[in-house]
């Protein structure tokens, strides 16, 4: 979403750096380049005015002339006024006070609430939460029908809501019936319009009287740009939001969103959807973003997302097998497993530190590739995957058969299984470090 301004900003920053020293009429023109840079990712142009004023006053301050690298002092300071255009920092649910709490999820049809709502309640079950989904949209029934599937698939309970019951009885029933199964969370899916209206904005506004819920999310589609934030300043002044959730941050907008909805309306961004998996839904860091769009990388998202993917008693014994040259083909699929459950290769490659966006754009990542290889590994017998020297041509023509490859693509795993095995015996006779120590957690 932010090449564009990254690439940008990155250009305006070396030319910067490259300077012996900064002067006024330098660190003007840096930042001429900054201001366009952000007004064409479809910044608010207040903000984008705001934000530049800031930093050309601290540019011109001591902190820089001072400095021995003034440069990169500069990119500090754009950085920290990024990070607090943003809202400075994450703002977590508020789910303290009554049970169960209830978040409600308002906006516009076609914003991506029934996913989001699917999407959180995963986010709140691997917190620790009891979360209950809550069908509320009673105009369109495909809605209370997607909500229904998207429980199923996730394994999370939700409310029996049908067509002709009032959106208002729905939440409150759903209130009591969480009460009595011990849900601690509500994730209320509003009804949605094409448009604001009254009749829209009537019927939250009953729903939030009669339920009292603990946080009010507008959930907004990136797409959008500048009207994301329009639409959130309407639904703030006649429902009143707590925060925003901004959808389809993997799309092709520019991001001016992102950067100037807190700026604009008050509301901090808490969520950012960014794939369409039940897992794309991370919390919103202002600081973290900051460093992706100036192309720092995301190093404790990238941390948080291996801690969930891995086991650290299966790191242990995986430990345990490398040092014993015992790492077989079943464990080489599980740990790809693992890899995969982290999300896209690209997306996590863009969170380490020095990797650019042109970089990115030339990787010619085939992440089919990993389906591939789960294939062909599945196609083999347990003991051909524990032991793959028994691998001979008639059993790669038939695991090729089975996974529908060809058996040069088995003969290239097998061979790239091989040269890893050789370089970990080689670790092995120098002294291999504790698997775990290398670990970012």
């Amino acid at each position: 979403m932010f090449d564009n301004l990254s690439d940008k900003l990155n250009s305006a920053f070396k030319k910067l750096k490259g300077r012996g020293t900064l002067t006024e009429k330098n660190i003007e023109e840096g930042l001429k380049q900054v201001r366009m840079a952000l007004l064409e990712a479809d910044v608010n142009y207040r903000v984008a005015k705001k934000v530049i004023s800031d930093i050309k006053e601290r540019a011109l301050g001591q902190e820089v002339m001072d400095s021995l690298t003034p440069g990169q002092q500069v990119i500090k300071i754009v950085f920290d006024e990024f990070t607090r255009m943003m809202g400075d920092s994450h703002k977590g649910l508020n789910l303290e006070g009554r049970k169960p709490a209830a978040v409600m999820l308002v906006g516009l049809q076609g914003s991506g609430k029934t996913t989001t709502a699917g999407k959180l309640g995963l986010y709140l079950r691997k917190k620790g939460k009891k979360p209950f989904l809550v069908p509320v949209d009673v105009y369109r029934p495909a809605a209370i029908d997607q909500l229904k599937k998207i429980g199923k698939q996730l394994d999370l309970p939700v409310f029996p809501s049908t067509t002709d019951m009032e959106p208002l009885a729905i939440c409150e029933q759903a209130v009591a019936m969480g009460r009595e199964k011990g849900y601690d969370t509500l994730i209320l899916d509003t009804a949605g319009r094409l448009h604001v209206d009254e009749a829209l904005m009537a019927e939250l506004q009953g729903i939030r009287k009669g339920v009292h819920p603990s946080e009010i999310l507008l959930v907004a589609d990136a797409m959008t740009g500048q009207d994301a934030v329009n639409i959130a300043g309407s639904f703030d002044e006649t429902v009143g939001l707590d925060g925003i959730v901004l959808t389809k941050m993997d799309g092709d907008a520019r991001g001016g969103a992102a950067l100037s909805i807190k700026a604009v309306t008050g509301k901090p961004l808490k969520f950012i959807g960014m794939g369409e998996k039940s897992t794309d839904l991370e919390p919103f860091h202002p600081e973290r973003m900051a460093s992706r769009i100036l192309g720092m990388g995301d190093t404790l998202s990238f941390i948080e997302k291996a801690q969930e993917a891995v086991d650290i008693k299966g790191a242990e014994a995986l430990e345990k097998k490398l040092r014993k040259n015992q790492f077989t083909l079943e464990d080489f699929r599980d740990q790809m497993a693992s890899v995969k459950k982290m999300g896209s290769i690209k997306d996590l490659i863009g969170m380490l530190p020095g990797v650019n966006t042109k970089q990115l754009k030339d990787m010619n990542i085939d992440e089919r590739e990993f389906v591939r290889i789960e294939a062909i590994i599945n196609s083999m017998t347990p003991d051909e995957r524990r032991n793959h020297g028994i691998i001979k041509s008639s059993r790669k023509k038939r695991i090729a058969k089975g996974s529908g490859v060809t058996v040069q693509d088995v003969n290239k795993l097998l061979k790239s299984y091989t040269q890893t095995m050789k370089m970990v015996k080689k670790f092995n006779k120098g002294g291999m470090r504790s698997l775990k120590n290398m670990l970012p957690f």
